[in-house]
């Protein structure tokens, strides 16, 4: 029997060169998905937060930490979904997804949601956020505490548009390599 010889191009790679700050922007969608992510689990867990009265984790229902780590991992992978926009396996499906697998993945099924996702992100995260510090709820955390939940929070105002222009290159690219 002889070895068959893998070429060192095995690699699979993106049609046309990724722009490195889109890569950059891509990774750091889900750097910006983090620190809430952490706050939240934190949060569930009965870190004592700032917030008092039916706001206290304290005092909240059963289901609060499931709910808050069924959260988070539902917005990492969100975050990490921007990667397939800037690799490979956002252009031909992986061979582990049934039905799909080794097909091209059309540019405007990438494109749409992308689109939609971060004009989404954009009109919660930066309405929220900046809710925060205008909020008069005496139960809302104050002082250090509030400093710490909008520094947690305010990377999400940056997920949008870094999303946005991830997409735009991958439009871009896309329409230029197939």
């Amino acid at each position: 029997m002889t070895a068959v010889e893998v070429p060192v191009d095995a690699e699979p790679r993106t049609r046309g060169r990724v722009p490195r700050w889109a890569d950059w922007a891509a990774q750091a969608t889900m750097w910006c998905a983090l620190p809430s992510g952490i706050w939240r689990i934190l949060f569930g867990l009965g870190l004592p937060a700032g917030f008092t009265g039916s706001m206290d984790p304290r005092h909240g229902p059963w289901y609060m930490l499931p709910y808050v780590l069924a959260l988070t991992a539902v917005s990492e992978t969100v975050a990490f979904l921007s990667m397939g926009l800037v690799r490979p396996w956002g252009e031909v499906w992986p061979r582990w997804v049934p039905f799909l697998r080794r097909r091209r993945v059309r540019p405007l099924a990438a494109i749409i949601p992308a689109s939609l996702g971060s004009i989404a992100l954009m009109l919660i995260w930066t309405r929220l956020v900046f809710g925060f510090s205008s909020s008069g709820d005496p139960e809302m955390p104050h002082g250090a505490k509030a400093v710490i939940l909008a520094a947690c929070y305010l990377p999400l105002v940056a997920w949008g548009p870094l999303l946005a222009a991830v997409t735009v290159a991958y439009a871009i690219r896309r329409r230029r390599y197939g």
